[in-house]
């Protein structure tokens, strides 16, 4: 990607946050499943790599800048498709759905294997999501396609579930942890570039690879970063989001 000097600061401070992410989570997982806890996720479950996922820019240039070419090309498709069903969706369940039925899994997912072929660049809604319940709840249609007496069995035991929030099989306190990540990607992005943008992952990354993109960005431009992104044709209010900080 275009990285410029001025990115350094973004990407040390994230690669930091998610180094710290990985000691903290490691050691809760360790410690929960030694006293007889479970962490369904594993190497090569790939059932959630469908879901719509929220990032910042910065993390988006982090990703973007441990990309290879063909990877980044396979980005910007996705992020065509992201576009295309935020125009065509009424509502934002339908949206969510059409993402995951249509839309698809993430580019970078290896579906033979379920592997991820950037592991190292995934933000930080891949590295904190972590299920307290067997992976087959998060595939798609399983939650949906339940009857009304099993989803409210279901919802009874998310409740009794010491780790979850009380509304999602999701662990809590791993998700929680992940919350330094944003916090720093906030903090970075209005240091560096005095605004906040946030937004779908696949189409904050293909605008982080953009030069003339983030050359708006960086030089606080925030209506040419617009009109740039526009001309790309990735561009929806409701997927991209750019708070301007006062100065």
């Amino acid at each position: 990607m275009s990285l410029s000097a001025s990115d350094q600061p973004i990407i040390s401070s994230l690669a930091k946050a998610y180094a710290s992410y990985e000691t903290q989570s490691n050691k809760w997982i360790k410690g929960f499943t030694s006293q007889g806890g479970q962490v369904f996720c594993r190497a090569g479950c790939a059932n959630c790599c469908n879901f719509p996922i929220q990032i910042s820019l910065a993390e988006a240039v982090y990703t973007a800048h441990l990309l290879s070419p063909a990877q980044l090309v396979a980005m910007q498709s996705h992020a065509t498709r992201v576009i295309k069903n935020a125009q065509n969706a009424s509502s934002w369940d339908t949206y969510f759905w059409q993402h995951r039925t249509q839309v698809g899994f993430c580019p970078l997912l290896d579906q033979t294997t379920g592997n991820c072929t950037a592991y190292e660049a995934r933000p930080a809604r891949c590295r904190d999501t972590y299920s307290a319940f067997d992976s087959h709840y998060c595939k798609v249609g399983t939650l949906e396609q339940m009857s009304k007496p099993e989803t409210q069995a279901f919802q009874r035991q998310i409740k009794a579930n010491s780790v979850t929030d009380g509304t999602s099989h999701y662990i809590a306190p791993l998700e929680e942890m992940g919350e330094h990540i944003w916090q720093t990607a906030s903090q970075v992005m209005r240091q560096e570039w005095g605004l906040e943008i946030w937004g779908d992952y696949w189409v904050l990354t293909s605008l982080a690879h953009d030069p003339n993109f983030m050359k708006a960005i960086r030089a606080r431009e925030t209506k040419k970063a617009i009109a740039r992104a526009k001309q790309l044709k990735l561009w929806h209010l409701e997927i991209v989001q750019i708070e301007e900080i006062n100065r």
